[in-house]
Parts: C-alpha cells; structure tokens; sequence
C-alpha cells in the first residue's frame, strides 16, 4: 500500500486578521510570507529579519506572523524540529496580540510538522483545536491540512468530504494556488479508493494551474502523483515515465525525495522486481530520516517486507513487518498497523507457522482494511483470514467460508488485473476446500489468463519475466489439485503451466527507438574501451554503469506489440505423436520433493525422486567440480581432485535423477529441466554418455517449435550459406571460424569485419550460424549479457530488436547457454532470448569454456551436423569421441548442451 499525502505544505495566503493594523512591520512579515510561499529558501532571510524587528518592537501580531512564515519556510526544507518551534512561538504571540485566529493559523500549520514526525492522532487534535478561530478561506486551508491527516490514518470518505468542502471554498475564493494544491492532495484519495478517473482529472488540472502559476517544483511532484496513481492502476510504462519525469524535476530543484523513491520501490515491487525495489526502498528510508519524517519510515519497512516475502524468505519479511507494526500502533495509525499485521500473518504462513490469532482480531483486521478502501489489501486480509480460520490440514469452517466468499466476490470486478486475479485465487480456493477439484483449475485457469494478459502488457522482457512471480500462488495451487487427481495428463498441464509462461507468449516486438539506438553504441564503445584497456577503468567503469541504468529505463518506457496468442499447455497425445522415438523427461518441484514425467512411446508415467534440496546440492556440487577440473592454469592436484568429485556427483545425479525412469532405455531425450537443472552439464551422467539430448524450457514450447522445422531438405539447402563469426581476444577463434565455414562450404568473418552490424546482419539473414566469441552472462541484470564483436558486445538489448533469427544456432562463448532462473522456471539468458524470437535450436555452453581445445570440440559437432546428424545426435557423438581421453577438449565439450528441439538435421 502506499502512503498519500504528496505535496507540499498547504499555502499560507493573504493574513485577514493581521492585515487589520497594515503597519510597517506587519507588512514587511506579510512580505516575507509570500516570498516563502513563492520559494522557501530565498524568503527564509526575509522572515527572519521580521522576527527579529518585530519582537524587538513588542509587536505581537507582526512577530506572530513572521514567526509563522519563519516555521513555514523550515517546513519546506523538512526541519521539522525547529518549524515546530517557530510555530509554538507564533502561537505565544498570537496569544499576546489577543488574536485567536493567528493562534489557530500558527496550530493547523504546526500540525503538518507533527504529523510528519509520526503523530498524525496529534496532528489531528491540533486542527480540531484550530478550526473554531478560523473563518473563510483560512478555515478552509486547515480542513484541507485535516484531509490530509485523515487520509493518513486511512480514513478516506471522511478525507474526501473535507477536501471537497475546502475545494468548494477556495474556487470561490479564486485560490488558484489553494486550488491546485487540494486537487493534487484529492487525486492521492481517489487512486487510494481506485477511482483512476477521477484522480487524473484533478492530476491533470492540477498542472494546468501550476504552468499557469509558474511553479516548476510543483509539476515534478505532479509527475510524481500521477506514477503513483498509473502504479496503482497498474500502467508500468505510464508510471515509469511519470516517476523519471518527476524524479528530474525535483532532483533539479534540490527538493524532498523520499516519498519518490517509495513509489519507484512500489512500482518495482509491483512487477517483481525484489533486488531493485529493496535498493530503492533502501533509498527511500535514508532520504526520510534525513529529511525528519519519521511518519513514513515504517510504510518502507513494511515495504521491504512484502519484498522479502516475494523474495521467498519469510524469516526476514517476519522482521520486518513486526518492526514496521510496533511503530505504526506508536503513531496511532490503525489502517497501516492493521496492514502490518496482515503482512506479519502472511509471512508466518510461508515459513510453515500456524499463526495464533484470536478470530476477533482476524475480525477486526479485515473489518479495517475493507473500510479503508484498499482493495487489494482486503482482499489479501480475506484469503488470510480465510486461511488462519481453517482447521488444521485446511478443513473449512463457517468462518472461513465466509471469508473466501467475500474474497471471491473480487473476481468478477472491474479492478486492476493483480486484484482480480487475487480473486480468482480465493474463488480457486474456495471450490478447494469444497473438494470440487475441477472448478479449482478452472479458476486457476483464469487468474492465470488475466496475469499473463498483465504481463503481454508490460514492455521489457526483465519486467514481463519478473512480473510472473505473482502467478505463484495460481500455479501451486493447481499443481497441488494435479497431484491430487493423480491424472498424469492434468498433472502435465500444470507442470507445463508452472514453467517459462513468458516463453510460451508471443514474443513482444520493440518499437524501432533511436534514441535507445544510439546508447547502445554508446555502451558498445564503453565496453570495447574498457576491454581493451585504453583508458583508466574507473571513470569507464562509472559511465557503463551509468549507460546500462539508461539503457534499462528506456527500454521500460518504450512499448511494444505481441502477435499472436500464447499455445495452450501440449497434451500426452500431441508429445507422444511429435517426439516419435525420442523419449521426453520432465521435472517437477513440488513441496520439497521432485518429481519426473515421462512420455515414452504414447505412455505417460511419473516417478517420484527424492529431496529437491538433494539434487541442488548435487548440481551445484558436479557443475564447481566441472568448473575446475576444466581449468587450465589449476594443479594437477586440483584437477585430480575435481575429476573425483566429479564422478561422485554425477554418479549420485544419474541415480536420482534418470536410473528411476526405466521406460526411458536407450532413447533420445528431450529433458524440461527445473531449477539448478537448467545449468546442469548433462553429458557428464553416465546415463547421458554418447546419448542425444536436447533441453528445452517446457515441453509446449518444444512442440511448437516442431511447427517450424522445415521440410525435407534441410536448413542448409534452401538457405543462404553457413556463416561462422570470430570475435576478438581469442586466439583460435579464427581458426575454429574457418574450419567450420569450411566444413559447410559457407563463410567466415573475423578480424574486423566481424563487427556488430556484421553479426546482426548474419543474425537475421543465415539459418545456421555459428558464432566463436567471449560470452558473459550478466546474472545482475541479464539484458546485458552480451558477446563480443571486434567494435564491442552484441546484447540481449541488440538481439530482441533484431526482425529475424537463425533456425539453428552455434554459441562457442562461455555460459552462453546458462540461463538465470527467476520464480517459476522464467529464464533469462543469451540463448533463451534466441528462443524467445524464434531460433529452433541451439548449441551452447553452461560453463566457461576455453579457447583453443574448443575448436576440437566445434569441428567434429559441424562434421557431423554436415553429414546429416541432428544437432542433438552430433554433439552426443562430440562429446563421446573426445570423452575417451582425458583431455582439455574433453572438459570444453562437457560444458556444451543441445537447447531447443534439437532433432532437426540440416
């Protein structure tokens, strides 16, 4: 949820009551009055000149007055400390000028500070106190602050109807300024209560008098209202491009940042990206503590704990959200603690506790978040309530039926699609606890559609993939029912709905964008400078950072179209016709144990494994001993020790992970990895040994791509020629070039003319491409991951924007074919963003591989590839004559894996 109240403090305008005795002094602090009301920091030296000679001259109207304008002034720059000292003094001295009214301007003006350090209760009493002394437009002003602090405990019908009265008087008033500032404060109410429409109307006006006004400052923080209001409609691209806007306004003006990095946080974490939005929360809370407002610091906190719970570490979120809880009750904020509290709840039951609750206050959690008018937040309440209300083992009670029926109701609403489809969710569990097995899927089913339709919407590949986080609970949910009904067609489905959704959608094509263009080459120029140390690396280092935060947000903003619809999950039947003797194997996690189905021959079986933990130690145990042993600098001692550590764990993964599945024989396999599996050396198994063997990231998209193997003839035949490219800093490289251009008959680039647009051009116009290069995997942020070229690296960036792929793809780079796996099997990568736009299959490495044993490696796959062998068949056969000796091309070849369909010769 995120925290209103983004504006500025209210206006100050023209002093009726002292402008009774227009004096010399009265009017030089009515001057400095509005000169602070015009800008802050230039009017600070006027108020304080009037302090000092209207207190030197006992005059207490005049002295109430600067001192107020004085306090105002500190309110902008957040020295809320001594604002609130400054405005206690205006108070005395409206007290000795007799004046109840400047006493009242002085107290609803020391309110906001109170408010902004955490005491909105305070803050509250402090206007109701005020209000009786104030008459007309003032009396207005401070039931407009009242609005303010209403919305700030929640209480947001009562907040609308103050703003609407203050509106009313201040229109009539002709308080352009005032006008401005209530519509800016009314839109955060309407975007709480999801009435986008309305907040952007009063968003939109609201600018229309700031340019009118003059007020530059006060657009940025416009921008930065209206990217919170598209967040919470949940228009990412809108949002971002608002937040930027905003964020260089303010920052140019030297203002307050705190509350626009909570958005930009929100906004992240809204898309899932955790690492990102826990950085910039990060940012968020220093800039509040920095600025005195220790009203904001718990909303972060429990920010980052909904982060943490994304992140799947319940434990810190629990942290967290109890920290946050304690200091919102303090503040007397019975919305947020309430929503704390949901927070602390929903971390307890992803570590495994059962949480102790008394039902009146699961009751009276619920009851305050639906009055609230969040959504979102009592809709989450509802399923958790719905949850702790359950007996042990999830039996239904009447209380939790309750829940789910209400929560259910979200559904068939018109909100944004995280709302709705959280609705769906409680309607999936809702016929769950009915025991109507089939109803659950077909909710799950449709909460699925409407998060995948969200997620075509968003226009990056980072963000789509991240966003996926939030199919979580759909996809577990009916993997469970799957296993249940024991079905293993149904269990299939899921399995293949619970894996690479952003694979399986039409791929989104990028606008052509030159200013995204021409950075870039900007990068590109960076990276080659940097890579061929021409110039010292620190000040390169900081502009490639620099360049790829650009490059990121860019991308975010530009839009994009998908085509097409995304294939519905491939049944048993259609695998079973497509894979002819090839066997498929694919693995399942489900609550700590995996699983493995198999389609063999028509027949479809499951097996199940053992401990996922297990098998992650494995993996990650035989890939550091591959790593190693592939070293070539490493002692013999070490070599000697990583080949034993070698053979025990990949003995140990053979046997739980292919000796089960007996029905698999001697078969070709295409395997669906999960998880570590997804980086796995396969050909290091002694099952896999001399066997063909693809990986694909779900067995829909492998079937999908058999659509596109061309007819009998081959790639090669009615293609252009074979196109082999060198990069640079490789000795062997053009050699290896060379060798494979001249097993195809095709074509070799090295040397400089295997530049960038060289390799694009090949890229889009070559069905067989091969490419030996240095290849880095950018596991911080995978849209960088690149190969290198003789003028600088081709990028993830370069290759979604290219309009056409090859069919068949050779990457000789180092962990080209390792992928970074995010929740729920989404994979991001050099070779999984060829997938993406439509190479059928691939070679590529899972490992770093070195230079020159590799060539050995790539011409005996090409001899084979030339003769007619599948790529699947031909690295097998590589693999296995290299295999025999214990050599350095041995250990480059174990690291190569077939991605894709695999079983399509040239």
């Amino acid at each position: 949820m995120i925290q209103p109240s983004r504006d500025d403090t209210p206006p100050t305008g023209t002093d009726t009551a002292a402008a009774e005795a227009p004096d010399e002094l009265l009017a030089e602090a009515l001057d400095a009055l509005a000169a602070i009301d015009r800008d802050p920091g230039a009017g600070l030296p006027l108020a304080e000149q009037a302090v000092r000679r209207a207190a030197w001259a006992g005059h207490a109207a005049a002295a109430s007055t600067a001192e107020r304008a004085w306090g105002h002034a500190l309110l902008h720059v957040g020295d809320l400390d001594d604002a609130a000292r400054h405005l206690s003094r205006a108070m005395v001295w409206g007290v000795r000028a007799s004046s109840p009214e400047l006493t009242a301007k002085a107290r609803y003006k020391r309110a906001f500070a109170v408010l902004q350090r955490g005491r909105p209760q305070a803050a509250l009493r402090e206007i109701d106190a005020a209000l009786p002394d104030l008459h007309g437009i003032e009396a207005a002003r401070a039931r407009a602050q009242r609005a303010i602090v209403l919305h700030v405990i929640g209480r947001l019908d009562e907040a609308l109807a103050e703003f609407d009265v203050a509106l009313r008087v201040m229109r009539r008033h002709t308080d352009l300024l005032g006008v401005q500032r209530m519509l800016i404060n009314r839109a955060l109410v309407h975007s709480d209560r999801h009435a986008f429409a309305a907040a952007e109307r009063d968003l939109l006006e609201a600018e229309m008098l700031a340019r009118q006004l003059g007020r530059p400052l006060t657009i940025g923080l416009i921008a930065n209202n209206l990217g919170l209001m598209e967040t919470l409609r949940g228009d990412v691209p809108a949002a971002l491009r608002h937040l930027d806007r905003a964020e260089s306004i303010i920052g140019a003006h030297g203002a307050q940042l705190g509350t626009l990095h909570q958005d930009r946080a929100e906004l992240l974490l809204s898309v899932g990206l955790v690492a990102e939005a826990e950085a910039v929360a990060a940012q968020a809370i220093q800039a509040y503590r920095h600025e005195n407002r220790s009203l904001k610091v718990p909303e972060v906190q429990l920010l980052l704990a909904q982060a943490e719970l994304l992140a799947g570490d319940p434990a810190a979120a629990l942290r967290q959200a109890r920290a946050a809880m304690r200091r919102l009750r303090a503040q007397g904020r019975l919305e947020w603690t309430e929503l704390a509290r949901l927070c602390v709840l929903r971390a307890q039951r992803a570590g495994g506790q059962r949480p102790r609750v008394r039902a009146t206050a699961i009751d009276a959690m619920v009851a305050t978040l639906d009055a609230a008018g969040w959504p979102g937040a009592a809709l989450d309440a509802m399923i958790v309530a719905a949850q702790v209300s359950a007996k042990p083992g999830g039996a239904r009670t009447d209380r939790s039926g309750r829940y789910l029926n209400r929560a259910a109701a979200a559904a068939r609403t018109r909100g944004p699609a995280l709302v709705r489809a959280r609705g769906w969710y409680a309607r999936a569990l809702q016929r769950h606890a009915a025991g109507d097995g089939r109803g659950v899927l077909g909710a799950a089913r449709t909460g699925l559609r409407i998060l995948d339709e969200h997620a075509a919407s968003l226009p990056a590949t980072d963000l789509r993939v991240h966003a996926a986080a939030h199919r979580a609970d759909l996809v577990a949910l009916g993997l469970a029912v799957a296993f249940e009904t024991g079905r293993t067609d149904t269990l299939l489905e899921w399995s293949e709905r619970a894996r690479a959704s952003q694979l399986l959608a039409p791929p989104v094509c990028p606008p052509d964008d030159p200013e995204l263009t021409a950075l870039l080459a900007q990068l590109r120029s960076v990276t080659r400078s940097l890579a061929d140390q021409s110039a010292a690396p620190g000040p390169l280092l900081a502009r490639q950072a620099a360049l790829e935060r650009t490059i990121r947000d860019r991308s975010r903003h530009l839009g994009g179209h998908a085509v097409g619809s995304p294939p519905i999950p491939v049944t048993p039947r259609e695998l079973g016709a497509a894979l002819d003797q090839w066997a498929l194997v694919e693995y399942i996690r489900h609550d700590g144990v995996l699983h493995a189905l198999t389609v063999v021959d028509g027949h479809v079986r499951t097996h199940r494994l053992g401990s996922t933990a297990e098998v992650t130690d494995l993996a990650e145990r035989l890939t550091f001993a591959v790593r190693r042993y592939a070293r070539q600098s490493a002692p013999p001692a070490v070599r000697k020790a990583a080949a034993q550590l070698l053979r025990a764990a990949a003995a140990q993964l053979d046997a739980l992970l292919l000796s089960p599945l007996t029905e698999v024989n001697d078969h070709p396999l295409v395997v669906v990895p999960t998880g570590p599996l997804h980086s796995l050396p396969w050909s290091v198994l002694p099952s896999c040994r001399g066997k063909p063997l693809t990986i694909t990231p779900s067995a829909t998209l492998w079937h999908a791509a058999q659509s596109r193997v061309p007819p009998a003839g081959g790639v090669a035949a009615t293609h252009s020629p074979v196109t082999a490219i060198a990069g640079p800093r490789l000795s062997a490289a053009a050699v290896e070039a060379k060798q494979v251009a001249a097993i195809h008959g095709g074509i070799a680039l090295t040397g400089a003319a295997a530049s960038v647009d060289a390799a694009r051009a090949v890229l889009t116009n070559t069905q067989l491409v091969h490419l030996a290069a240095h290849g880095r995997l950018c596991a911080e942020n995978p849209l960088f991951s690149a190969i290198a070229f003789a003028d600088g690296p081709l990028m993830i960036h370069d290759v979604e924007r290219l309009p056409r792929v090859p069919h068949t793809l050779v990457l000789a780079a180092c962990d080209s074919g390792r992928p970074v796996v995010h929740t729920g099997d989404e994979l991001m990568g050099l070779a999984v963003a060829f997938l993406a736009r439509g190479t059928v299959q691939l070679i590529a490495s899972v490992l770093p591989i070195p230079d020159a044993p590799t060539a050995p490696v790539m011409a005996a796959f090409h001899e084979g590839l030339a003769a007619g062998r599948s790529p699947a068949a031909a690295l097998a056969d590589a693999q296995q004559a290299l295999g025999r000796d214990d050599t350095e091309a041995a250990a480059a070849a174990a690291g190569f894996v077939c991605i894709g369909v695999g079983t399509c010769p040239l």
